[in-house]
């Protein structure tokens, strides 16, 4: 029963994720952690699934042109270098404060997206949105020291940056948030193991039940408006702040 209940949630997670560009580990981790043999294998299986849930996914944004390559070359090195730091350093430092910090990101990001309007573009603005690569590299370098402490990719966070700071759309956002989240799943895994090698039977159950629900929402991606994306984002972004909240108390 208690498998069966990981392929369920891991299904309806990585649908979840696939629609807004999310790969939401944070809510799969609990479950993990119940079927694991320790808190750092759950950790590296964690990650691990989470690569699976956004490869799936990125390969399905790919097709419908959703990813911004430039703004992906500029991202992810940074990401996965802190990614790569994060998992050598997580046994060294409090995951519960952590977990706490990053919940309290998460809601504020979820209320200030809910009333977020992209302005009206200028007379003679250009028609690619000018992003900001400077924050771009920050913030993915910062949010992959993060993610790779706890055990998380962190799209969540990665997510109301590529909107707020870097200035991408909803729909590339989306795409680029999860091709940038594959390598920060396979830099996090692999940081984990000198910790803890992580679990493969949770690997592959959790693996192969994110496949199928991640191709799903990635496919529903493309038939929301942009307001109803924002909206979408910021509703699943208030469930992972109370879910990182939650954790981080018990």
């Amino acid at each position: 029963m208690e498998y069966l209940a990981l392929v369920l949630w891991c299904f309806l997670v990585a649908l979840g994720g696939g629609l807004v560009g999310l790969v939401l580990g944070n809510l799969r981790l609990p479950m993990v952690l119940l079927l694991a043999t320790s808190p750092a294998a759950a950790a590296g299986t964690n990650i691990a699934i989470s690569g699976v849930a956004a490869a799936t996914a990125a390969t399905t944004h790919i097709r419908a042109g959703r990813i911004n390559w430039r703004l992906f070359g500029w991202m992810a090195p940074p990401s996965v270098v802190g990614a790569l730091a994060g998992g050598y350093v997580s046994g060294a430092l409090p995951g519960d404060v952590l977990l706490g910090v990053i919940a309290a990101v998460l809601l504020y990001s979820s209320f200030d997206l809910w009333r977020w309007k992209r302005p009206a573009p200028a007379a003679d603005a250009p028609a690619e949105p000018r992003l900001d690569i400077r924050a771009a590299v920050l913030s993915g370098l910062v949010i992959g020291l993060l993610g790779g402490i706890v055990g998380l990719i962190l799209g969540s966070l990665r997510m109301p940056a590529l909107l707020k700071f870097v200035g991408e759309t909803p729909q590339r956002a989306i795409g680029t948030n999860l091709a940038v989240g594959v390598l920060v799943g396979v830099a996090g895994a692999l940081a984990h193991l000198p910790n803890a090698a992580p679990d493969l039977r949770l690997l592959l159950i959790g693996g192969a039940a994110s496949i199928p629900g991640a191709l799903l929402g990635a496919r529903l991606t493309g038939r929301l408006s942009e307001a109803q994306l924002i909206r979408a984002i910021s509703c699943v972004l208030f469930v992972a702040g109370v879910g990182c909240a939650v954790q981080a108390v018990v």
